[in-house]
């Protein structure tokens, strides 16, 4: 299938030929990086400095990594006149977020040797890891790569992690259907060496046309390129807020085929009214694999060469679908891969959770799934969550998958190790933590923000348990401690928490403030509204109090809070 999708496009495209000011100052390091090279292996052999080169920096986002720096002391070393404390992250690929248990301690062994130690899952079923020093990345790379991992294309203007709703409990066909996240991924894959050049010390390419990429060529994606695959009636990966979304069509317990959706993204600027949250649009159905791969890739291709290489706050696939049209997008789509997409099929989401406990599936598998508090495998004094999940591994009688939820499942247990395995989630009392927390914590989710996030304006994942515990308090007085609320926090407009269409969004806008958005809905199809601007705490609090109060006393029956708050506030 590999020669399907190796072929130009004779397109010209709109940006930045025509009154876009030019390319933008990434465009050019793209463009000029021979490669994605640039001069990273120089950066690298710099000791002078934890950094690395100014444009090397956009470049090593597309070999997985982001630079960072602890903004905690950022006072306190530049009062010393010390540079700042820079360190790395570094994000694996894996589709559909799937580990082995050998993967999983190699994971553990290199978190504690190079990093923080603390595991981070994020909300694109993947794995990062913080604070790993300059010298430290290329051993860090090493290591992953001994344990056939790896961190291509994890980050940058690029296709990033593919999602694929986590637990096979979903569906008989779910493993069929899983497949198509790696499918997907490799596809999609850049050509370039790069990667393999600088951090494996593998020979540099001598023949350029060794690496062409038709797909990408030297110029890559706009902007970021998001896509997810979700299995009805549980919209569990948030299928519409990405660049691509599948749903799979199940008829007769048989894969149908997908409907497609474009132009989904999150992230937003404050202050700037040209960028916003937008759902992806149902533009059709493909009903075999090899349609399903070509309408992927070339709504990539025309993204590419369509899309905003001016201004990167509008670079998105949402944004080149609101100016051209999605009926142009479509055509444009369907004249590139030679076939019409057939009228999409019907479908019904009636959730988006991760099943917490023990499940089966139709093959008598096991399955158990851990509240993992913002995706942060660690042992503190609650729980030695990371301890446990070694011990687990160790037995080699599972796998890991996560969700995009930032859980993690322990999964395809065989029904003689169940046992084993219920034995040391008891031991490490990882079952009194998952059924012990409340309904609306295992629905909260936030972003990392500080004090690693570049763009983080206020606290995320190190502030929301606890204002958890305090809405907690306001829903057990209301007597409203059952209700599937979902609560999500972000530490600046981007969205990664995916705050947007959370029922109850917060949205940072400075130290201890939030935007506080009301309105989505429980299934994922709706987007939420900004209520109030820049709220404190006790203003937040004040807020939800009242809330509640009308929630209870005014719902109509079955109504959700989401459904209530938009008919409430905003009708």
């Amino acid at each position: 299938m590999e020669n399907s999708f190796n072929k130009q496009v004779d397109n010209k495209p709109e940006f930045p030929l025509r009154g876009t000011g030019g390319l933008s100052s990434i465009e050019k390091i793209k463009i000029n990086s021979d490669g994605l090279r640039g001069t990273i292996k120089e950066s690298l052999s710099d000791e002078l400095t934890g950094a690395i080169r100014e444009d090397d920096q956009a470049l090593i986002k597309f070999h997985g990594m982001y630079q960072q720096d602890d903004r905690d002391r950022r006072e306190e070393r530049a009062e010393k006149k010390l540079d700042r404390l820079y360190s790395f992250m570094i994000r694996l690929r894996l589709p559909g977020g799937f580990l082995l248990p050998e993967q999983w301690i190699a994971m553990q062994e290199i978190a504690g040797e190079n990093s923080t130690g603390v595991i981070k899952i994020t909300t694109r079923q993947t794995i990062q890891l913080h604070g790993i020093f300059k010298s430290k990345i290329k051993p860090t790379i090493k290591a992953f790569n001994a344990a056939k991992l790896d961190s291509i294309a994890t980050c940058g203007d690029i296709n990033r992690n593919v999602l694929c709703s986590s637990n096979p409990k979903q569906s008989p066909i779910h493993q069929q259907i899983f497949s198509y996240a790696g499918k997907i991924s490799e596809i999609l894959m850049p050509k370039t060496k790069a990667y393999y050049e600088i951090w494996l010390d593998e020979e540099k390419i001598i023949d350029k046309k060794d690496e062409e990429d038709p797909l990408y060529q030297d110029r890559y994606m706009p902007r970021k390129f998001k896509i997810a695959i979700a299995i009805p009636p549980n919209n569990d990966i948030d299928v519409f807020g990405n660049d691509i979304g599948l749903i799979a069509i199940i008829e007769n317990e048989k894969l149908s085929g997908f409907n497609i959706a474009i132009g989904g993204g999150l992230s937003t600027t404050h202050g700037n009214a040209e960028t916003y949250a937008r759902l992806a649009t149902v533009i059709g159905f493909v009903d075999s694999e090899e349609k399903t791969l070509k309408a992927i890739y070339e709504i990539l291709t025309v993204q590419r060469d369509y899309g905003n290489r001016s201004d990167r706050k509008l670079a998105r696939l949402k944004y080149t679908l609101d100016r051209l049209g999605i009926d142009w997008y479509k055509s444009e789509v369907e004249k590139r891969v030679g076939f019409k997409l057939e009228e999409a099929k019907p479908f019904t989401f009636t959730s988006r959770k991760d099943y917490f406990g023990w499940e089966q599936n139709q093959d008598g598998l096991w399955y158990y799934t851990i509240f993992t508090e913002n995706g942060r495998v660690l042992d503190d004094e609650r729980v030695a969550l990371k301890s446990a999940l070694l011990e687990v591994a160790k037995t080699g009688k599972v796998t890991f998958r996560f969700t995009a939820n930032q859980n993690v499942i322990i999964s395809d247990i065989k029904e003689e190790d169940k046992e084993t395995i219920n034995k040391i989630l008891n031991d490490f009392k990882i079952i009194e933590h998952t059924d012990g927390t409340s309904l609306v914590r295992k629905n909260s989710m936030a972003c990392v923000a500080f004090p690693t996030c570049p763009l983080a304006l206020a606290e995320a994942q190190r502030y929301l348990p606890s204002l958890i515990s305090k809405i907690e308090n306001l829903l057990d007085q209301h007597e409203l401690s059952d209700e599937d609320i979902i609560i999500r926090m972000t530490g600046c407009p981007n969205g990664c928490a995916r705050s947007y269409i959370a029922e109850i969004g917060f949205v940072g806008t400075g130290p201890g403030k939030y935007n506080l958005h009301l309105g989505g809905d429980n299934e994922g199809m709706r987007l939420n509204k900004i209520y109030k601007e820049s709220l404190d705490e006790h203003e937040i609090l004040t807020e939800l109090d009242r809330f509640f109060f009308d929630f209870k006393n005014e719902r109509n029956a079955n109504e959700s809070f989401g459904d209530y708050s938009l008919r409430k506030y905003f009708n």
